[in-house]
């Protein structure tokens, strides 16, 4: 059973868009792409969907701001567990270089 020459199509599973591959050159000759999809069956669920997304947006700016607030606060408690880390395993050789290993 032998390769044909004739070009083959294929759909994509995903966006159901179709190319025409010629098997001699094993490139794609022709494409056509997928129908869009409507994003909003009419403009009062468009209009609801930005308005929820300002909403979102809102809400994650006042949560970027409350925590560039506090940052200090947490970067200074991040700072004093560091330090009580150190003392608790201070140490006490020099650490090993890759020129000590040979």
């Amino acid at each position: 059973m032998g390769l044909s020459d004739q070009p083959f199509e294929i759909t994509c599973p995903d966006c159901g868009g179709v190319m025409k591959v010629d098997p001699v050159t094993r490139s794609v000759i022709a494409h056509t792409a997928a129908p869009r999809k409507k994003t909003f069956g009419d403009f009062g669920e468009a209009a609801r969907a930005l308005k929820d997304a300002d909403a979102r947006r809102d809400s994650l700016f006042a949560q970027s701001v409350q925590a560039e607030k506090n940052k200090d606060d947490v970067m200074a408690k991040k700072f004093a567990e560091a330090v009580k880390a150190a003392k608790k395993s201070p140490i006490t050789d020099r650490p090993l270089r890759d020129f000590d290993l040979e």
